[in-house]
């Protein structure tokens, strides 16, 4: 009697060895399946980062008196979206145009859908109302006016979401900055082309 016990006693846990082995063995597979599922519709998608380029840019109505700004901007922003499988949704837009770190003018742009391999134009119209400057911002910006140019950099912010098929994405924030971007206070200038970096 003793000796089936000691049997029985050693049998239980080589059972929940083998129990936890299987166990194991199951989770492993499917981590593995998982990944190889990732790994194939990643390679079937194949994600290209979407390209952005500042096409057009001018500032009208260049009025700076007494250390106060006013202004309007306009920019044109192209956006590239190369991929066959991925499209974009732009639920929020805010532009943004600075110079020397100081903000000259701030607005929104109105929601919109990009397909996959298309390029759409973002037009955002950016208003300087008696803006305050510091006296050395100020300075600058009036030694450069007057070259009839001035240099500034704009930016984008973006929540976004991508639609591959029926699936789309949780909202990503989607940042573009547009570096010693020259606008001309003379329309008949011609506009340089400046690529934009995008970070997602």
């Amino acid at each position: 009697m003793a000796g089936n016990t000691s049997v029985a006693a050693q049998q239980q846990p080589r059972r929940q060895f083998s129990l936890v082995r299987c166990v194991a063995t199951c989770l492993l597979a499917l981590i593995v399946l998982v990944g190889l599922a990732v790994l194939i519709a990643w390679l079937v998608i194949s994600p290209k980062k979407l390209v952005y380029t500042l096409e057009n840019g001018s500032v009208q109505n260049f009025n700076l008196t007494n250390n106060h700004l006013n202004a309007t901007f306009d920019f044109v922003l192209r956006a590239f979206n190369r991929n066959r499988r991925i499209s974009v949704y732009y639920d929020y837009i805010e532009s943004t145009v600075t110079y020397e770190d100081q903000t000259l003018a701030f607005n929104t742009v109105d929601p919109f859908f990009q397909p996959h391999r298309n390029v759409s134009r973002i037009k955002p119209k950016l208003v300087a109302l008696n803006l305050a400057m510091s006296p050395s911002t100020s300075k600058d910006l009036m030694i450069e006016k007057t070259s009839k140019e001035i240099q500034v950099d704009v930016h984008f912010k973006a929540r976004i979401r991508l639609k591959v098929g029926t699936w789309k994405s949780n909202h990503r924030t989607l940042r573009i900055v547009c570096y010693s971007v020259t606008v001309h206070l003379s329309w008949y200038k011609h506009f340089d082309r400046v690529p934009c970096e995008a970070e997602l």
